[in-house]
């Protein structure tokens, strides 16, 4: 029976000139067989070395010389048509969570490698005293809400194979943080093969076992179909998908404004924006290419572009992405109805794989091509793209890095400052040092604080805040 598994798998890789990947197959026993060929078979090869060989890295000159900046609305409405329309926009945007109507959805297949952590991303510690994880923090955000408008938000996580049965016990281990088993779905997203640089073949990192990573966020729109969580949404009345990625506990899980705006201007797919903070920020630029929105990695935008201004000695590119987005239902079912077919995007990286004599290898500079789908090249296909701008002290602490910008240090610093300005804002009085810095480590629970407005209908709650002290409300 083996034997002709291994002849049928023989077959379908020496068709597509991958036929290596089983020099190990006399060695193995029937379990690592049996784990190998599922791997293998759940690979569509031609398809897939059709991307390695059409996938782009980058973006063409040609096609740069014809980016332009991309509008967006503003934080804060300046003319009298936009303020009627914001404030009809955050009615609407209530309408649509009392009513049940909109989704949270989480990508979380990544670990905290990074950080140097070691675990799936969404588990990480990120709280300043209570030290709560990042799952934790968006949990008690859902509660929050649910109360608040009296429903109940289904929460879809897309894990990978790397991390998924790991987030999953993390969940059922806390009890849910509270919130119902039945309101989470957890799945997976697909996993592709890395090939060699030289030779485009696939790269083991076991005799049993393909080199295999995550297919990018740009896989959950596959993902949300082949695991039934759109038919789930369909059957819950879900019109519309709260998006955000696992790593910035400062989300704004549902804007009402962003929600509605979504909603009343008949977009697809809207996104949050961030005015860059330089030139060089890591953020994506919001950008049209022949009419059509797109989102240019900054890797990829010249310095000439980077550094151009607009006649108010602006940015001209400033609007970055913070990959926030809302997304209808209705979009992704047309996007997915047949084999989607976004470009993927291909970088070359460091992956640890065996070598001809079966040795694993843990290279020092890139050694293969990893194949990537990323979100945001749905939005060309799009009608109607949104683009808000977003509040960066409220809503942006990303945790990439283990030190510096974007890590753990700098997050709970903004989780800090947001806490502080809402507590001040509901007047409370806050003790500040001589350099206009708080003087008290504060945090407030998600499940109750999401804006100065929770902390005035709370205010019983709020004790004398003395300097120097470590405060945990909630």
């Amino acid at each position: 029976m083996m034997d002709d598994l291994k002849n049928e798998l023989y077959k379908m890789l020496e068709q597509v000139g991958q036929s290596h990947l089983l020099r190990y197959w006399d060695s193995l026993d029937d379990a690592q067989r049996t784990h190998l060929a599922g791997q293998i078979k759940a690979i569509d090869w031609p398809r897939v070395l059709e991307w390695l060989h059409t996938a782009e890295g980058g973006i063409s000159k040609e096609s740069l010389s014809r980016l332009v900046p991309a509008p967006y609305k503003p934080a804060v409405p300046v003319s009298q048509d936009d303020k009627t329309l914001y404030a009809q926009a955050r009615e609407k945007g209530e309408a649509m969570l009392a009513a049940g109507q909109v989704a949270a959805f989480t990508v979380a297949g990544g670990q905290g490698t990074r950080l140097g952590y070691d675990g799936p991303k969404g588990t990480y510690p990120v709280t300043q005293l209570k030290h709560k994880s990042l799952f934790q923090v968006f949990a008690e955000g859902i509660l929050r809400t649910q109360k608040k408008y009296g429903t109940c938000i289904p929460w879809y996580i897309m894990t990978s194979n790397i991390n998924d049965s790991a987030t999953r016990a993390f969940f059922k281990e806390n009890s849910y943080f509270g919130l119902k088993a039945e309101q989470i779905m957890f799945f997976s997203q697909g996993m592709l093969p890395a090939f060699d640089l030289a030779r485009g073949k696939a790269l083991l990192e076991a005799p049993d076992s393909l080199a295999l990573s995550p297919n990018g966020h740009g896989g959950s729109f596959e993902a949300l179909r082949s695991s039934g969580a759109l038919d789930d949404m369909a059957a819950k009345g879900i019109s519309t998908i709260s998006y955000w990625q696992v790593d910035n506990p400062l989300i704004k899980q549902f804007d009402t404004l962003f929600l509605g705006l979504h909603s009343l201007l008949g977009s697809d797919m809207s996104s949050k924006a961030l005015i860059k903070r330089d030139a060089k920020e890591k953020l994506g630029h919001f950008c049209l290419l022949d009419g059509k929105l797109t989102i240019i990695e900054y890797s990829d935008m010249p310095d000439e572009l980077l550094y151009k201004e607009d006649e108010a000695g602006l940015l001209a590119f400033r609007a970055g992405s913070p990959a926030i987005h809302t997304i209808s239902r209705s979009f992704i079912e047309r996007l997915t109805a047949t084999k989607l077919e976004l470009q993927p995007h291909k970088a070359s990286k460091k992956v640890k794989h065996l070598n001809e004599n079966g040795e694993l290898v843990s290279p020092d500079k890139p050694n293969a091509i990893k194949l990537e789908f990323f979100l945001f090249d749905a939005l060309p296909l799009a009608s109607n793209p949104l683009i808000l701008e977003g509040n960066r002290q409220d809503e942006f602490a990303p945790v990439k890095n283990a030190e510096g910008d974007d890590s753990p240090a700098s997050s709970r610093r903004y989780m800090l400052d947001k806490a502080v300005r809402m507590l001040r804002q509901a007047g409370v009085n806050v003790p500040l040092k001589a350099d206009g810095s708080p003087d008290a480590v504060i945090e407030l629970s998600p499940a109750i604080f999401g804006d100065a407005d929770d902390v005035k209908a709370n205010i019983a709650m709020i004790p004398e805040i003395k300097p120097g002290s470590e405060l945990y409300i909630g």
